[in-house]
């Protein structure tokens, strides 16, 4: 919990990061040899772990551990980019449907515009030819 918290957090030291796996581990080891005591209590035999500590293979341990750290924190960034996108994706949609309605709006407004213009303004509308220069010449 509290590596992911660190993560989440946006902690990334390798430093940090390898002391905060080595103490998981410890505490996984912690867990498992007590959960061992504890088993072999009830059932009535000794309190000795199921493997002596040092038979067992720490480094596949640390190793199987650290890829399941990895993948958890991998999905964990994943889901975040998942949500960010959607959230882009709602947001772009949301402003252009803004921007149909505001554009629909002032096409509207610009064809108002015109009518009243027209209606305003006949004369505009009336072919206006130039005089003529010189009499027409006779044929």
């Amino acid at each position: 919990a509290l590596r992911l918290a660190y993560l989440r957090s946006g902690g990334h030291d390798p430093a940090i990061l390898d002391q905060l796996l080595h103490l998981q581990l410890e505490a996984t080891v912690l867990e498992t040899g007590t959960a061992g005591l504890r088993r072999g209590r009830r059932m009535g035999t000794p309190a000795v772990p199921a493997e002596p500590p040092g038979t067992a293979t720490p480094g596949l341990d640390a190793a199987l551990l650290a890829v399941e750290l990895e993948n958890r924190r991998l999905e964990e960034e994943l889901l975040a980019l998942k949500v960010r996108r959607e959230r882009r994706a709602d947001a772009g949609s949301q402003a252009a449907q803004r921007h149909t309605e505001e554009l629909a709006r002032l096409q509207a407004e610009v064809g108002m515009l015109r009518c009243h213009a027209e209606q305003r303004r006949p004369w505009l509308h009336a072919p206006v030819l130039p005089r003529p220069i010189a009499p027409p010449l006779p044929p």
